[in-house]
């Protein structure tokens, strides 16, 4: 069985039907902030202050780099079972 329901209804009011918070407010906020930043670092004319917006912080890229290593590690390992068990399959 299938159903269909058409509701006509504006973004607000079916997030009022759905009782999803109201967050317009702290959105507004949120980018009130961003764009103070932004225009901070657009003023000072130094570029560094503005990627420091988009960039991440050296702790979390030591995080990345920390996972890209152990993906790097376990695909090397599967990589020399692979060629050790060919040399085998070969061999015998």
């Amino acid at each position: 069985m299938k159903a269909t329901i058409e509701i006509d209804a504006t973004p607000q009011e079916m997030r009022e039907l759905l009782g999803l918070p109201d967050v317009q407010s702290l959105q507004k906020e949120a980018m009130d902030k961003i764009r103070e930043k932004m225009l901070a670092g657009i003023e000072s004319n130094d570029m560094a202050d503005l990627m420091k917006l988009y960039m991440p912080m050296p702790e979390q890229m030591s995080a990345v780099e920390g996972l890209q290593k152990t993906m790097w590690d376990a695909m090397s390992k599967s990589m020399s079972f692979s060629t050790e068990a060919a040399k085998k399959d070969s061999k015998d």
